[in-house]
Order: structure tokens, then C-alpha cells, then sequence
């Protein structure tokens, strides 16, 4: 059978500097304009011309961890400070296109799990069926803090409340209301069927939820289900809940590696291999010739804000790179952050062991590919053979990263058979997976068949 295309989504945050800092300075960038409606629903019109899947908003609730001993850089430098609620955009961007997916990221910590479910399907409902979660713990102690905890909760422990929070969830959306259970019927005056509506009656370590939910099933019942976590904690929950997972392997053998790891994982759990998607984060510098693409990789280069990006990565990690000698390797850190960074530096540096300035150093460079759209199509077939089935691109600027990437590359890789012409019709599963709902082998299937105590 022909490899399928990959399935392409744009990585963005709304604030200014997300991943790549320093650019929003550029004059062409308009990131900084993130408080601005248009900026996003703009995107969303380009991405869409191109048959992108969907846009993928990152997100965090806290500042990073202290660099130099505080805050100050993050604020200075724009580093996702001020940073906005993602999940208030998608239904202007739903009402604004037809067939993209909107993907946004939501941590445990930040809302009790009923109140979420009923957003995310009252979204599901608005969007006929589009809306993600990229479901995330928490890895800042200034975002605990905001929400009542004294500090940072221990990493796996994490991933056992993450464990309890979309249980909750699913039984939600999956085993409160049946099929049926909405009749609106005008000639009974009956608008739903009482005794196809059921309490959840959960009783758990961290929530006692009663029900029933207050939304009838979306499209999806269950949004679509992204997840990024690579620690060992993280590939578990991956493999038991994800239908798409966000991945920065720094290598395409690592990228090999890790997505055979977690699909072994999957079938451990009862799952297929099949029944999860895998996007690699990569940032593309096009130019229609290898010597154009070099000087423009370059001149970006110019802009970037190094001292920025080692911020960031000392933030996400949770250890204040400002006050530690650069060259202590970095085996010899611990960390309750970020761990999966410490991972991909391992991989970078083979030679000998990874020091705080590889980490400096490969940080914005990391998944840059720089060429002309031929030459990008050649790098994608490499990723698309190792187990990669989508492309999370990461921006310098905004819109223009996006512009160029579907106006020069995609007529390309639709050539070469690495990304689709047209939208399929239907929900986001539907255009990922062939279906409407999660599979019988996920752990939410199972309470489709639960008894529950009706309302």
C-alpha cells in the first residue's frame, strides 16, 4: 500500500516568544500582536489554504523557574510572558474556517475536571467536531503555587493525578449520556429521555464528581487526545490515553526509536499500533536555492535571543542555569522539570557526556531544517520512514513562517505524495483516524458499557 501524507499542524502559543526567541523583533513578525483576534483567525485562513490539520496552541499557567535568581528575563525578553488563554480563541476560529483541527493545550492543575469536560464539548459541539486536547501536568512551581499548592508536585506523581483526572473526564463524556438519550421530539413536548442520562458517582484520591454531565454527546464525544510527555512516567500515559503524540526527537533514529517504544507501550495497554499519530516538532528555512536557505538560516540567526532560549530550557528544566559552571555535565542534574530535554541533549552529544553548553547550544537549533522545498520534501521522507506520521511546525514569525511554509513547500510535498490535497470530510478523528469516536480498545471505551445510577 502507498505511505499515507503526513499530517501537518502549527505549533504556536499565544504570547510573544514561544519557542524561538528574539524574532518577534523582526520587522516582518507579528506575534507580539497575539492579544489581536485577526492575528489568529488570519493563521487559521493560511493554515487552512494549505490542508494543514490542525493548529496546536502550547500553553502554561506560571512563569519559569528562576534564571539568575528570578523572573526578570522571562518578563524582559517577552518569554511567554504575557501569555493568553488559548482555549477563548477556538470558537472564533472554528466559526472562521470549515475543515482545521484546534488543538489546545490544558493542564490538570488549572480547572476541575467537570467544569473542563463541559467546555471542551460545548467546543466540540461549536466546532462540529474539531477540538484536541493536548493534556498536560505542570512543571513550573510558580503555576502550583498560583493555584494553592505550597510547591511542585513530585513527577510521577503527576502522571497518577493525570491518571484520575481523565478518568473523570471520561466517564463524562463517554458514559453519561447515551447515543440516544437527546430526543427534542415536539409532538411529546419529551426533550430528553431521563433514564438514558446517568450519574458518574466517581469517588477518587483527588475528585468526588457526581454528574451527570451537562452536555449531551458532541461529534467526538471525546476530544481528540494529544500528549508530548517522554520521560518513562510520560510514555506510559501516552501509550494508555494519546491518539497523537507531540515528539522532539533530536535525531530521525531517536524519532524511530522513541515512536516504537511507546507503540510497544500501546499494545501492552490492548491498543494497536495504529491508533496512534505522532508528530515530530521541526522549524523549517526555505529559500529556492541551498545557498539562498543557508544565508536566510543565518540572517535568522542574527535575531535570535540566545540568552533567551538557555532561559527557557533553565526554566523548563527547573534548575537556574545562571548560577551553575556551563560545562558541569548535565548526568549529574536533578530535576522534577522537564526531564525529556535532558534525554534529547544524550542523543545530540554522543561522544562524550552532554554538558550545560550543548544544552545552550542545540536549544535553537534543535529540528531546524534549512533547504529548498525539494530538499525539505527529501528530509521529510527520512522522518516519515522512521515512524513519524505528522509534522508539528514551529515558527520564527508569525505569519510569515506559515505563509512560506504553504506557499513554497506544500505544492511541493504534495508532489511527493508527503501531504494531502484536500480535506477529508467529518469530524478530526475522522480526518486522522477513518472514525468519529475513540476506538473500544481505549480505557474510555469502557464506560460506554457501565451501569450508572440514572439522574
Amino acid at each position: 500500500m502507498p505511505e499515507r501524507p503526513l499530517h501537518f499542524a502549527a505549533f504556536v502559543m499565544n504570547t510573544t516568544g514561544h519557542i524561538i526567541q528574539g524574532t518577534w523583533r523582526r520587522p516582518t513578525a507579528r506575534q507580539a500582536d497575539f492579544n489581536s483576534l485577526d492575528l489568529w483567525v488570519d493563521l487559521a485562513k493560511t493554515l487552512e489554504r494549505g490542508t494543514f490539520d490542525a493548529i496546536f496552541f502550547a500553553d502554561v499557567v506560571g512563569l519559569y523557574a528562576p534564571y539568575r535568581g528570578d523572573e526578570r528575563k522571562y518578563v524582559e525578553a517577552g518569554l511567554q510572558v504575557p501569555s493568553n488563554d488559548p482555549s477563548v480563541l477556538a470558537s472564533a476560529i472554528a466559526y472562521a474556517t470549515q475543515h482545521l483541527g484546534i488543538a489546545f493545550t490544558a493542564s490538570i492543575l488549572q480547572e476541575h475536571p467537570f467544569n473542563f469536560a463541559r467546555r471542551i464539548s460545548t467546543l466540540d459541539h461549536a466546532s462540529k467536531g474539531r477540538v484536541a486536547w493536548n493534556i498536560v501536568t505542570n512543571y513550573l512551581p510558580n503555576a502550583s503555587r498560583n493555584f494553592g499548592l505550597e510547591g511542585l508536585t513530585k513527577h510521577d506523581e503527576r502522571y497518577a493525578w493525570a491518571d484520575e483526572y481523565v478518568d473523570v473526564a471520561y466517564k463524562l463524556w463517554e458514559g453519561s449520556w447515551e447515543d440516544d438519550a437527546l430526543v427534542q421530539d415536539r409532538e411529546t413536548g419529551v426533550h430528553a429521555d431521563y433514564d438514558k442520562i446517568h450519574r458518574i458517582n466517581h469517588e477518587g484520591p483527588r475528585y468526588q464528581v457526581e454528574g451527570p454531565h451537562l452536555v449531551s454527546p458532541s461529534p467526538q464525544r471525546t476530544p481528540l487526545l494529544f500528549q508530548a510527555g517522554a520521560s518513562e512516567a510520560g510514555r506510559t500515559f501516552a501509550a494508555k490515553n494519546a491518539e497523537a503524540v507531540f515528539i522532539v526527537a533530536p535525531t530521525v533514529q531517536a524519532a524511530a526509536r522513541d515512536t516504537a517504544d511507546i507503540r510497544a507501550r500501546a499494545v501492552g495497554h490492548g491498543r494497536s499500533p495504529q491508533d496512534l499519530k505522532f508528530f515530530q516538532g521541526l522549524h523549517f528555512v526555505v529559500g529556492s536555492t541551498e545557498e539562498e536557505a543557508k544565508r536566510r538560516s543565518d540572517e535568522l540567526d542574527q535575531w535570535i535571543d540566545y540568552d533567551g532560549q538557555l532561559s527557557h530550557m533553565s526554566g523548563a528544566i527547573g534548575i537556574d542555569f545562571g548560577h551553575e559552571d556551563l560545562d558541569r555535565p548535565v548526568g549529574e542534574l536533578e530535576t522534577e522539570g522537564v526531564q525529556s530535554i535532558l534525554g534529547w541533549i544524550n542523543d545530540l552529544v554522543t561522544d562524550r557526556p552532554p554538558t550545560l553548553r550543548d544544552v545552550a547550544h542545540y536549544t535553537s537549533h534543535n529540528g531546524r531544517v534549512t533547504g529548498t522545498p525539494e530538499q525539505i520534501a527529501d528530509q521529510l521522507e527520512r522522518w516519515r520512514a522512521a515512524g513519524v506520521d505528522g509534522i508539528n511546525v514551529v515558527n520564527a514569525e508569525i505569519p510569515g513562517s506559515y505563509e512560506e511554509f504553504v506557499d513554497h513547500v506544500i505544492p511541493v510535498l504534495r508532489e511527493r505524495g508527503l501531504a494531502q490535497r484536500e480535506y477529508a470530510e467529518g469530524t478530526l478523528r475522522q480526518k486522522l483516524f477513518g472514525r468519529d469516536r475513540l476506538p473500544d480498545t481505549h480505557p474510555a471505551a469502557q464506560y460506554r458499557r457501565t451501569a450508572a445510577v440514572p439522574a
